[in-house]
């Protein structure tokens, strides 16, 4: 059998180790031949196919990335581009293919598996966000990057007693936020699933600065104001109708030194968080998912996704995976609300 793998969406850290747990057990055990599919989608739409071997994942295993590029094409807004990937496959004699992705790249799998193509899903995105799996690889890393970020802040915060707004990256869910900021010691932590009121995420301010300690102000880039707009630098969508998000956290330090009158600063993480080496939870999850993703094709168990439930893989229909992304429950939220303020 001929696999073809790819990587799509945003890149984060531990694909490259995904991509090595399939490619070393797929030859060494199953005896398949690989293929990569670059930059995502994009590589399947144009033919962008390259060779991969044992060879060629060796030493990849703490780089950050992929090896094989990555894009947010999505090949269902073209009207002949399910054609395309099958076109794509065919001229390379590629059996079957595994997707590695978040909520984008896996929803396009699951309308390809329906349209035939043998497809298999693997779970990644830093926003742990993909339904049916308690964590994606990827977002242990980006977390231990923001919590860094947080302590360090703590200190310059205190030293010229301003608020400081910290910017974390989390479009629909804010588990990013959740876990560092409780991690870091956030004293407000707002994300998409609450929207919040800006004038108590001001009175915990200010309850801050009554016992001489600085606040931080951990937000997501999708988190809104009740009965709001999602604050946006820009309004341009990408290929599955997004929008680029960013602008919250300028916007929120601007409210805070308003109604405080105390000077706020505001850091964007950005793609701090998805960039360089993947922690060692990250490698060991990519690592799990890679060998069971190959063993899921060995089986010709298509149309499904590898996920992690406790401490075991299983597999789950990719239909179910892509149905709604996967939020933060209130009652997670607030079990925290200790500690805002």
């Amino acid at each position: 059998m001929r696999v073809g793998v790819l990587t799509g969406g945003g890149d984060c850290p531990g694909l490259n180790a995904a991509i090595r747990g399939i490619v070393r057990k797929g030859v060494e055990v199953h005896g398949f031949e690989f293929v990569g599919v670059r930059d995502g989608w994009r590589g399947a739409l144009e033919g962008a196919i390259v060779p991969l071997d044992v060879p060629a994942v060796r030493g990849i295993l703490p780089r950050g990335g992929t090896i094989l590029g990555s894009s947010r094409t999505n090949p269902l807004a073209s009207e002949d581009g399910v054609d395309r990937v099958r076109e794509t496959l065919a001229e390379y004699e590629v059996d079957a293919l595994i997707a590695i992705g978040g909520e984008d790249t896996l929803g396009v799998a699951a309308e390809l598996g329906g349209e035939g193509i043998q497809v298999v899903g693997v779970p990644k995105t830093i926003d742990n966000d993909v339904a049916g799996t308690d964590y994606t690889f990827g977002f242990d890393t980006a977390v231990n990057i923001a919590t860094e970020a947080i302590d360090r802040l703590h200190t310059t915060a205190e030293s010229h007693t301003r608020t400081l707004v910290v910017e974390v990256m989390g479009r629909h869910a804010g588990w990013i936020a959740l876990h560092s900021g409780i991690a870091g010691g956030a004293n407000v932590i707002l994300i998409p699933e609450q929207p919040f009121d800006i004038g108590q995420v001001c009175a915990w301010v200010e309850n801050r600065f009554t016992i001489r300690y600085a606040p931080i102000v951990v937000v997501a880039e999708g988190a809104v104001p009740k009965a709001g707009q999602m604050v946006v630098k820009d309004s341009s969508l990408d290929e599955f109708g997004h929008v680029r998000l960013s602008g919250i956290g300028e916007w929120l330090s601007h409210e805070i030194a308003d109604h405080t009158g105390k000077e706020a600063r505001t850091t964007v993480l950005g793609h701090i968080q998805r960039g360089g080496t993947p922690s060692a939870f990250d490698r060991w999850l990519a690592t799990r998912f890679g060998l069971r993703a190959i063993d899921t094709v060995k089986d010709r168990d298509f149309g499904t996704m590898v996920a992690l439930r406790g401490t075991d893989i299983v597999r789950i229909p990719l239909a179910e995976a892509t149905a709604g992304t996967k939020g933060v429950d209130p009652a997670l939220y607030s079990e925290f609300g200790v500690f805002f303020g």
